[in-house]
């Protein structure tokens, strides 16, 4: 996709001579922009083969020293049978010899001793290899539990999050059109509204349609409670003038009492949980496009709700592996 967005602005370029360079700059942005978010990607997705191939080659090797165990334990009993053997003819001979003398007798009586020695070292030696081989079974049938159950738990959280994005998209179905947009990056649901939905300008007091929209939201959050959410403010580059409503001092006071705003609607709902709620103001430091145009600073004045899954569970395991 990226490739297509960078050759259309070449051939754009290259067949149009009326094209101006700040067009052709914003298209450069974009494509650095999707650049930069495939590489996060694949970043986030190296990690979590690494993290997968550690795991798989720790398995691996235990997987081998249960093996090498259960030879040294395997060569064990064959001693331990032969030795057996040994004594079985030494006691033979030993009831032919009674009849020698007596040094041969104690010569005897003296192997037997070290031979029934002998066999309880190795006796010994048996079960302490057979201990050994019984924890690290244990040890590998817990590793390979544990690594399935980590699989496990990162599928259901895709699936939560692509559920949860359905369900937005449907409740909110509404609003598209008005400045509103559901997407799902990294693993994380984005709820992007443009002011034109929900402030007047300079104004951080929420409009009608836009108290409607983010109420639809809360009623979907109540039924998502293991759903962390960060709202986030974000404003053009036009500088502070004067006094605004009680006063701001700057975009990024203006972007946090926007933020603060959305999160108090979404508190007034009984169903979401306040401690799963994290208001954010970005200022003008975050731009979706060049504050250049008036269509880029609209596209920048917005509200940004990104939804994203607790990951605890996942954490402990990790650690445990």
């Amino acid at each position: 996709m990226i490739k297509k967005v960078a050759l259309a602005a070449v051939v754009l370029g290259l067949t149009t001579s009326c094209v101006s360079k700040k067009i052709y700059q914003d298209l450069e942005s974009k494509y650095a922009d999707l650049k930069k978010e495939r590489n996060n990607l694949a970043d986030e997705n190296e990690e979590l083969s690494k993290s997968k191939n550690q795991l798989e080659l720790d398995h691996d090797n235990l997987q081998s020293e249960l093996d090498k165990v259960k030879a040294e334990r395997d060569k064990l009993a064959s001693d331990y049978a032969a030795s057996s053997k040994n004594l079985s003819n030494l006691k033979s001979s030993y009831a032919a010899l009674e009849k020698n003398s007596s040094d041969a007798l104690e010569s005897n009586m003296r192997k037997n001793r070290e031979l029934l020695a002998e066999l309880e070292a190795k006796q010994k030696a048996l079960t302490a290899e057979q201990e050994r081989l019984n924890k690290l079974k244990a040890d590998l049938e817990a590793s390979s539990s544990r690594l399935s159950e980590l699989e496990q738990k990162i599928a259901e959280k895709e699936a939560t999050m692509n559920r949860l994005k359905e369900t937005l998209s449907k409740a909110l179905n509404a609003f598209e059109g008005k400045g509103l947009t559901v997407e799902k990056r990294n693993g994380k649901v984005y709820v992007s509204m443009e002011n034109k939905l929900l402030f007047e300008s300079g104004s951080w007091t929420v409009g009608t349609e836009g108290k409607k929209a983010v109420k639809a939201l809360g009623d979907v959050l109540a039924q998502n409670p293991d759903i962390a959410v960060l709202i986030e403010g974000h404003t053009d580059n036009d500088k502070i003038v004067g006094s605004i409503g009680g006063g701001v001092e700057s975009n990024w006071d203006l972007s946090t009492k926007r933020a603060t705003a959305i999160v108090n609607i979404l508190g007034e709902n009984k169903g979401i949980d306040r401690k799963n709620l994290t208001a954010a103001g970005r200022g003008e430091y975050a731009p979706l496009m060049s504050n250049d145009t008036a269509e880029g600073k609209a596209k920048n004045r917005r509200i940004e709700i990104i939804l994203a899954p607790k990951l605890d569970e996942i954490s402990d395991l990790m650690n445990e592996l």
